[in-house]
């Protein structure tokens, strides 16, 4: 199943490490099936505080985004980005292609159902 890295990157002012972490991060990732969906593309917030930038990095699965985090290339090239750029970033595994969007409600009501017959 398809895996996600998604950074939400604060904007920071230029730097030749970050100029060397770019050059050199798709060379980190290709390995493992990696490439970038989103980099720093304009974006519209609808709800919420989202500021910065962000990326999304798609992997074939998340044994291999994992494995491409924990990699001596990766890691080599993180700090170039992390001592000068603050963020959140999160490795999560998308839904298989039959995902059916109705199942989580269906639970819920499940659920509620069952408390109310055993709560009443």
């Amino acid at each position: 199943m398809t895996a996600y890295v998604i950074a939400n990157l604060q904007d920071a002012a230029p730097h030749p490490d970050v100029a060397e972490y770019i050059e050199r991060i798709v060379a980190t990732f290709e390995p493992y099936g990696g490439r970038f969906l989103v980099r720093g593309a304009q974006h519209d917030v609808k709800e919420g505080a989202w500021t910065g930038s962000v990326v999304m990095i798609g992997f074939p699965g998340v044994a291999d985004a994992q494995a491409w985090w924990d990699s001596p290339a990766y890691q080599e090239i993180a700090p170039l980005r992390s001592r000068h750029i603050e963020g959140d970033i999160i490795l999560i595994e998308g839904v298989p292609e039959d995902y059916d969007a109705a199942a989580p409600a269906r639970a819920i009501r499940r659920a509620l159902a069952a408390g109310q017959s055993s709560g009443s």
